[in-house]
């Protein structure tokens, strides 16, 4: 008994016999002899080009004819960051050790692979890719968690750490950096004169009078790497060496 199988313009299909991988259709109509309706048909949109498919595997390895002509193949290493293109648009950022095809069809898809093995930083030239319809940098796009922003304001730098390590100094405006394989965090410093307040210190005297003392100082960072070099939290140390200055002026007084 001959079976029609139709497979729309749109479409790719896969046909198997019980079960099994037997092709891969391209848009037509296919008659096969099947009198124990042994055959059946699965069919892709090409609307979404990801081939999400338990034969991934299989079609990588065993028929490389087949994923050579239907499929668009990544495989990326631990170090390297692929970016997929539709129509000439940034559509997804795909992560280390990601192994995908995409199928070939009406859609121009194009792909780039970047080592961020040592550099970690996003090229200049992506970053308006990523921002691209977001009103404050902030990136839309599939795999988007793989990428880390950074928004220093004016008049403010922000200390970038990297695995919990001081690793560089941001200027004021909008940083994008890659964060697979590695935890990122950033501090903002703010370089103008500030005002730091230790208020209500309760200090005795040479002859033991209690004093109740507001101290006022005026503070600006002028070296923001080797003050965080030195001090994990620099503004929490200043604060306490104006109270033991404050207690060492006053304490010695009558």
């Amino acid at each position: 008994m001959l079976r029609k199988f139709w497979v729309k313009k749109d479409e790719r299909a896969l046909l198997f016999r019980k079960g099994d991988f037997v092709s891969v259709l391209t848009p037509g109509e296919y008659w096969k002899f099947d009198p124990l309706r042994r055959l059946s048909l699965e069919s892709f949109s090409l609307a979404k080009p990801q081939f999400e498919h338990r034969l991934v595997d299989y079609l990588v390895s065993s028929e490389p004819a087949i994923v050579a002509k239907e499929f668009h193949g990544v495989d990326l290493g631990a170090t390297e960051v692929g970016l997929r293109y539709e129509n000439g648009v940034l559509a997804e950022v795909l992560a280390p050790n990601t192994r995908r095809l995409y199928w070939k069809g009406y859609l121009a898809q194009r792909f780039e692979t970047l080592d961020i093995g040592t550099d970690f930083s996003v090229p200049a030239a992506l970053v308006p890719k990523l921002a691209a319809g977001s009103g404050r940098g902030a990136v839309k796009l599939a795999g988007a968690d793989g990428v880390y922003t950074v928004a220093v304001p004016q008049y403010q730098v922000a200390v970038l750490y990297v695995d919990g390590k001081v690793d560089c100094l941001l200027e004021a405006g909008l940083h994008y950096f890659w964060k697979f394989n590695r935890d990122l965090r950033a501090e903002l410093v703010d370089l103008r004169l500030q005002v730091l307040e230790a208020a209500g210190q309760e200090i005795l005297t040479k002859d033991k009078v209690s004093l109740r003392v507001n101290l006022t100082a005026g503070y600006r960072v002028s070296d923001v790497l080797v003050a965080f070099a030195k001090q994990a939290r620099p503004l929490d140390y200043l604060y306490k060496e104006l109270q033991f200055g404050l207690r060492a002026a006053v304490g010695t007084k009558s």
